[in-house]
C-alpha cells in the first residue's frame, strides 16, 4: 500500500471550552451545509488534533495505562493514550445545541483551541 505524501488534512473548526463539561465546536462558515440533519440529543464522534503534544511525546510508543506505574507498559496502539505518532483524538459526545456553525457538545475531552478534523455520526 502506498500513501501519498500529498495527504491534505485541513481542520474544519476549533474547540472552545465552556462551563458544565460543555464545549463549542466552531466550524468554518463554508461547512454549514454539513450540519444538515444533525440534531440535539444525538451522538457524534469528534476527531481532533492534540495540538499541545510535543514532538518528543509523539515518539513514545509504550506507556503505563492511565499513567499508573504499577501497571505494565503497553503499546500505544492498544490504548487510548494521548502519546502517539499522529496525535489524533476522538471523543463520542452528545450534541446539545446547534446555532449556525456553532455546535455545543457535552463530553469532549479536547483542550481549548484544539483543531477539529472531522465530525462523524456515532456508530451504533
Amino acid at each position: 500500500m502506498c500513501v501519498s505524501p500529498e495527504v491534505d488534512i485541513k481542520p474544519i473548526g476549533t474547540v472552545r471550552k465552556v462551563s458544565g463539561g460543555k464545549s463549542i465546536i466552531h466550524l468554518s462558515e463554508d461547512l454549514l451545509d454539513g450540519l444538515n440533519s444533525l440534531r440535539p440529543g444525538g451522538f457524534v464522534d469528534v476527531l481532533y488534533w492534540m495540538h499541545e503534544l510535543s514532538g518528543r511525546h509523539r515518539q513514545v510508543l509504550q506507556v503505563h495505562p492511565q499513567g499508573n506505574r504499577n501497571k505494565p507498559r503497553q503499546g500505544v496502539f492498544s490504548l487510548r493514550s494521548p502519546m502517539r505518532p499522529n496525535p489524533i483524538g476522538v471523543s463520542r459526545v452528545e450534541v446539545v445545541a446547534i446555532e449556525g456553525v456553532r455546535v455545543t457538545v457535552k463530553g469532549l475531552d479536547a483542550k481549548e483551541g484544539s483543531p477539529v478534523l472531522d465530525i462523524k455520526a456515532a456508530s451504533r
